[in-house]
């Protein structure tokens, strides 16, 4: 019974994960930084807690059954996720993604026996690949497909578990968030977790980040190119609602690969580029809230997936980068040793 085998199986593999304790210095003060340790879900990003929600959820309203296909268009970690959860609750499952995407999550989608279809930038994009994979799911009941950015119950997920672990977490150490920062490809994360935040810490600064080279948010529709893979996916998604976010933070993607890098090289955190992103963009939102506050941010997945990207090659400082001016410490990890309390 599918209830039974997520219950045993894919439930004490997704979420409950580590948030970090990051202790560094910039501008010559003493601070500290709240990452959430994501990589270390099922596939290794945080897209396994919303892939795991929505088809349970899929099944508890019988919207998909056993036998249908599971169909989505993503740019990456999304496609992994629903990939390997998809194929363990028994499903076939076709990705469609922008041909651009590394090599690594190709494959790694593959590896879990899903079918991709690959989409140029000439037959659309990213947006092309929402279009074709909605196209082929016209009329036919046996296709579920689970619009990541569109379905609330992406946000949902983490309404009931990333945003209820962070809390507890921090008032296991006797903190409050003044601020909570999340890099926006679907939004679902800085959606979901910040509407809990906010119903338990009314004053909690929400702030979005996103490419300075595309600031889709900013100005409202595609616009520039980045490097950033998982955020900024050509447009505003529809679960996202900026009034009910703060100040938008702009990183530029040379500076999230330099910051990756040093989590990596300076203390062994092997994190994704979004995950440099989102600690600079933590950096900034103390700098407009206060460098003594309490600030939790996402490390969304792992430098494994970007082995054939600028995160494995030299990258070149620029003026008005932070990633040289901070000087990493040390960190703790903070675990979750009842769990079940998370949501209280």
């Amino acid at each position: 019974m599918i209830e039974s085998k997520h219950k045993t199986e894919l439930d004490g593999i997704v979420g409950n994960t580590p948030l970090l304790d990051i202790h560094f210095s910039y501008k010559g003060k003493n601070r500290r930084v709240f990452a959430k340790a994501e990589y270390i879900n099922l596939t290794g990003s945080i897209k396994d807690r919303m892939a795991l929600h929505i088809l349970k959820e899929a099944y508890r309203t019988n919207k998909l059954k056993a036998g249908d296909i599971v169909a989505e268009a993503t740019s990456g970690n999304t496609g992994i996720s629903f990939a390997a959860i998809g194929r363990a609750f028994g499903h076939k499952v076709l990705i469609y993604m922008p041909d651009w995407m590394s090599s690594e999550r190709i494959a790694l989608i593959r590896s879990f026996g899903a079918d991709v279809i690959l989409v140029s930038k000439d037959q659309g994009g990213f947006v092309g690949s929402i279009g074709k994979c909605d196209r082929m799911a016209e009329g036919r009941q046996e296709v579920f497909l689970p619009h990541q950015f569109s379905n609330k119950l992406n946000c949902d997920a983490h309404f009931r578990s990333t945003g209820p672990e962070i809390l507890y977490q921090l008032r296991s150490l006797g903190l409050v968030p003044d601020g909570f920062v999340a890099g926006v490809g679907t939004g679902g994360t800085i959606m979901g977790a910040g509407e809990y935040f906010r119903s338990k810490i009314p004053d909690i600064k929400l702030f979005p980040v996103e490419p300075a080279e595309s600031p889709t948010l900013s100005t409202g529709h595609k616009t520039g190119n980045h490097r950033i893979q998982g955020i900024s996916d050509e447009f505003i998604p529809k679960i996202v609602d900026l009034a009910k976010l703060d100040k938008v933070i702009g990183v530029s993607d040379g500076d999230a690969i330099l910051m990756a890098q040093k989590l990596a090289s300076e203390l062994g955190l092997a994190v994704g580029i979004s995950s440099g992103a989102n600690f600079l963009g933590a950096i900034k939102a103390q700098e407009e809230i206060g460098d003594h506050k309490i600030v939790a941010t996402i490390f969304a997945d792992s430098n494994k997936k970007y082995l054939s990207t600028d995160l494995f090659r030299d990258e070149p400082v620029k003026p008005g980068y932070l990633s040289s001016r901070v000087k990493l410490k040390s960190f703790k990890t903070v675990g979750l040793r009842h769990a079940e309390s998370a949501s209280a």
